[in-house]
């Protein structure tokens, strides 16, 4: 845990999807400014996107997603935050931080900035317990430990792959429940991380998400989303659940809690009620499809185990929808583009 926020710079991209300048980053820039930003501008590509002076960044339109992929660029969303993930597929480092470009700097209880960031690289680089859960949640915080009765074979923890962050002020809820909400907002700052267990799957939002590109980027596919689909705002959700069976299978674990962020514009529920509708229904039959999910021996890698998970979508969830089988290709079709972008290296000899 020696290693902190500065020493990481080198190892770090923050990806941001967008369709609007990027003022949100003043607010960051005392946290975001050593790190180098990956930005995947949705939309218009001829429409110019203004980010601040003294940030170090590449900027990806549509022209440049078609140009670098070629036929393969089909697999990435359009006019959907899911286009975000080009930039894990075009990153080069270990780390990757995304948030949303209407989430600014949350506050603690004491008043003091939260560096999200920071808590997310201490996450990341802390072991998790998916096997066996601590009624003290994080073990490995200041001032906890491990309680009595907890297996010590299982006390050094397994690599954590996934830190998934939380927000204050608008929560992110699904579309019914802004409706019946709409002035519902989140105050309740809770100062807990934990390991979600081996077995059990999560909601994964992508607004303040960081991962171990290394360990788990293959699976990083927020799906067929936005225009030209049947659904949307399930990108995240999605990723969430793949990468929580093949963690679960290769035996990595993925931390939520800390840190926070301020979500500041809650999005329009009838604009995501007729993204979501399908979704809402499908999700009855998905979620039991994931519980069910396993892996053969023979998937050793995140790539193995993508492939025969993208086997199992066609198989099982095609019946629910022809939709699933469109995004069962293109889940082959995301693997082959990473590997076109990230080609494996020989050993040396």
């Amino acid at each position: 845990m020696a290693a902190t926020a500065a020493q990481l710079k080198d190892d770090l991209d923050i990806v941001i999807p967008t369709i609007r300048n990027l003022d949100f980053l003043e607010m960051w820039r005392p946290f975001f400014q050593p790190y180098h930003l990956i930005i995947v501008q949705d939309g218009d590509p001829s429409r110019t996107i203004k980010v601040p002076p003294g940030f170090d960044y590449e900027l990806y339109n549509r022209n440049d997603i078609n140009k670098i992929l070629g036929p393969r660029a089909s697999c990435i969303s359009f006019k959907d935050s899911a286009c975000r993930c080009f930039g894990y597929m075009v990153s080069k480092k270990k780390y990757i931080f995304t948030i949303d470009d209407d989430c600014f700097v949350a506050k603690d209880p004491t008043g003091k900035d939260i560096d999200a960031l920071e808590q997310h690289i201490k996450n990341l680089l802390c072991p998790s317990t998916p096997f066996f859960f601590n009624t003290l949640y994080e073990p490995y915080r200041e001032g906890a430990d491990f309680v009595r009765g907890y297996p010590f074979s299982l006390r050094e923890g397994v690599p954590t792959a996934v830190s998934h962050g939380l927000w204050l002020n608008i929560p992110d809820y699904d579309a019914p429940t802004q409706l019946v909400k709409p002035l519902e907002r989140n105050t309740r700052y809770v100062d807990a991380i934990m390991t979600i267990p081996k077995g059990t799957l999560f909601p994964m939002c992508g607004m303040n998400l960081a991962f171990d590109r290394d360990l788990i980027g293959p699976a990083m596919y927020f799906g067929l989303m936005g225009e030209g689909q049947p659904i949307g705002r399930y990108d995240d959700m999605w990723a969430g659940w793949c990468c929580k069976v093949i963690c679960d299978h290769l035996g990595l674990g993925i931390k939520t809690g800390l840190p926070y962020i301020y979500h500041s514009k809650a999005s329009n529920p009838f604009v995501n009620l007729r993204k979501e509708y399908k979704g809402i229904f499908w999700q009855e039959e998905i979620i039991p499809f994931f519980q069910q999910a396993t892996l053969s021996k023979d998937a050793t890698t995140v790539q193995k185990c993508y492939i025969e998970l993208s086997k199992q979508v066609k198989e099982k969830l095609g019946k629910l929808d022809e939709y699933f089988i469109k995004l069962a290709d293109a889940m082959i079709t995301w693997i082959e583009a990473w590997d076109q972008l990230n080609p494996v290296k020989a050993p040396a000899k």
